[in-house]
């Protein structure tokens, strides 16, 4: 059980087991130093962000088994890299986020108004 929070202030909520997500790849958007990417927003992957990530170099749709990686549909739920949602955000390409499941360090990148935009209703 995590004590992190998310960006409604109580305890952060798991983002997806199947497949495996986190930069911990333990299910949980949280972070550390080390992630240079900053994996701390839950989104809900849509067809257009996915063609939107890989055009901009970063494929997450095609399988790695190497690394264990299925690949992601549109309805999986993925920790992403908070400036990729940013940028995808501004591009008009934004998945839906479980705001339960997003670490509160995203609220030192963007403001909650922003986030409370993009709330997937489960």
């Amino acid at each position: 059980m995590t004590t992190e929070l998310n960006v409604l202030g109580t305890p952060l909520q798991p983002c997806c087991y199947e497949p495996m997500t986190g930069y911990y790849r333990d299910g949980l958007c949280r972070t550390n130093t080390e992630d240079t990417g900053t994996h701390i927003i839950c989104a809900v992957v849509t067809s257009a962000f996915l063609a939107y990530t890989k055009s901009k170099g970063n494929d997450l749709s095609t399988p790695l088994p190497y690394w264990n990686f299925p690949g992601l549909k549109p309805g999986d739920k993925w920790c992403l890299c908070i400036s990729r949602w940013l940028q995808a955000q501004e591009a008009g390409n934004a998945p839906l986020i479980v705001l339960e499941s997003c670490h509160q360090k995203a609220l030192e990148y963007t403001d909650i108004e922003t986030l409370l935009a993009y709330k997937h209703t489960l």
